[in-house]
């Protein structure tokens, strides 16, 4: 996880980065009432509060507690509050019960945020460069970090607003965009030995589970050039798709009977037709958009059903790497879905929009939704997590989980790349994810 030529960044540079990103985390948070902060409505889920917390935490004990002279904690119990899973940290308070924190409040958290803004500015602004080099690499962790969060926060304060019965909303709908998303084609991919993961000589950041480079044989496959869309996936729900068990992976199978699934997640039919509910409120459900928020198991079993599948993390990287432009391997939000000025003065919208005509290559790779693909979340041949607390970052959620390809329309401009792995259990549909199919050709 790197920072490149740490050695010619000033510390106006990194002040400058991370008083961005701070602020883009209140600005999330913003449209929401002190009420809508504090809501855990499932476990998976945190209250608003909680990420504003934590992300704070981050910078306090990554950089304060080891390089601020004379470092006093803020507040003493919030290294318990706030931890999320570091184990050589310390204790946490269990993630299950992080709604149950109705103190500190809101305006505690706050002034928690702007105290650490405050001393980690001058901390910045008075390194040496030598120390400007090693505080540089933190604050590209913690910057990369928080905008993980602040994704999170839009996911999590989606599925709150879900559950109130009057269909609350966060922000306003999207003016225009593109309405239709053309018929589904298919590109055609040679087979090869595709080189894979980040070079360690790349410039911009990078997590550690994104290398080390490696090569990996592909066999000549095809991909679809779009995303699957809902009126596809109504198509799939009229075959019996979530009543045939053949269609299925059994533990997907039993999950889906248990919990009653029939549809995907913010679906909702009642007796008038399908509505879906976005950040925008409910409302009807646009056939020609992306279908999003449906698990690995569902993005599967609709693969079975087309008599095809879900591409590898490979085939897809290798796909995204011959068709985006440098500047769109750089990172962002490539369809500018996430809201410029976050609230209610956006404009744009936080909700994938239909992929406009054919191109004849690649559409919606990055800035609609999280794409599943067939690969488990391992490391890659070589890899080693780094030493210390921060070694936990990725390392040990590598088993039992998915890779997800591409940002979605909550990823913060900037922080998608061809190599980026992010990564879900098979069963979790709360946050953005859609479905691409690939074939064997």
């Amino acid at each position: 996880m790197s920072l490149p030529q740490t050695d010619n960044l000033s510390s106006d540079a990194l002040v400058a980065r991370y008083c961005d990103v701070r602020e883009r985390t209140e600005a999330l948070a913003r449209p929401l009432t002190p009420e809508d902060q504090t809501v855990q409505s499932m476990p998976d889920t945190s209250p608003t509060k909680w990420h504003r917390a934590h992300t704070t935490w981050f910078f306090d004990t990554f950089l304060l507690v080891e390089h601020e002279a004379g470092y006093r904690p803020f507040d003493d119990t919030y290294g318990y509050l706030w931890n999320s899973y570091y184990e050589a940290v310390g204790a946490r308070f269990p993630r299950p019960d992080r709604g149950l924190l109705s103190r500190p409040g809101v305006e505690d958290i706050a002034a928690y945020r702007r105290d650490t803004d405050t001393r980690i500015r001058a901390l910045l602004e008075g390194a040496s460069p030598d120390e400007l080099a090693v505080l540089a690499e933190l604050v590209a962790l913690g910057t990369n970090h928080e905008e993980q969060h602040q994704e999170l926060i839009l996911m999590d304060i989606k599925h709150v607003l879900s559950s109130n019965p009057f269909g609350a909303t966060y922000a306003p709908a999207a003016t225009s965009g593109p309405t239709t998303s053309g018929p589904l084609g298919w590109v055609d991919v040679e087979g090869t030995t595709a080189t894979i993961g980040r070079p360690h000589d790349a410039t911009g950041f990078a997590f550690d589970n994104e290398g080390p480079r490696h090569d990996v044989l592909l066999q000549p496959f095809q991909i679809a050039d779009r995303l699957i869309t809902a009126g596809e996936w109504l198509e799939f729900m009229d075959d019996g798709g979530y009543e045939r068990h053949e269609l299925w992976l059994s533990d997907g199978w039993h999950l889906s009977r248990r919990e009653g699934w029939n549809a995907p997640l913010y679906w909702r039919n009642d007796g008038d037709g399908w509505k879906v509910h976005t950040l925008h409120g409910l409302g009807p459900i646009d056939t020609e958009a992306p279908v999003c928020h449906v698990s690995f198991y569902e993005a599967d079993a609709f693969a079975t059903w087309k008599g095809v599948r879900l591409p590898t993390e490979f085939e897809w990287e290798h796909v995204a790497n011959g068709q985006t432009s440098a500047s769109e391997q750089a990172g962002g939000s490539l369809r500018g879905q996430f809201m410029t000025e976050p609230g209610p003065a956006g404009t744009v919208g936080l909700h994938p929009l239909p992929a406009g005509p054919p191109t004849g290559e690649i559409r919606q790779l990055f800035g609609d939704c999280w794409e599943w693909t067939e690969s488990a979340y391992r490391p890659f041949p070589g890899y080693r997590p780094p030493p210390g607390a921060i070694g936990e970052y990725n390392g040990k959620f590598m088993i039992n989980t998915m890779v997800l390809r591409g940002g979605c329309a909550f990823t913060p401009p900037g922080h998608t790349r061809t190599t980026y792995r992010n990564f879900f259990a098979p069963h979790t549909r709360w946050h953005l994810s859609g479905v691409r199919l690939a074939s064997d050709a």
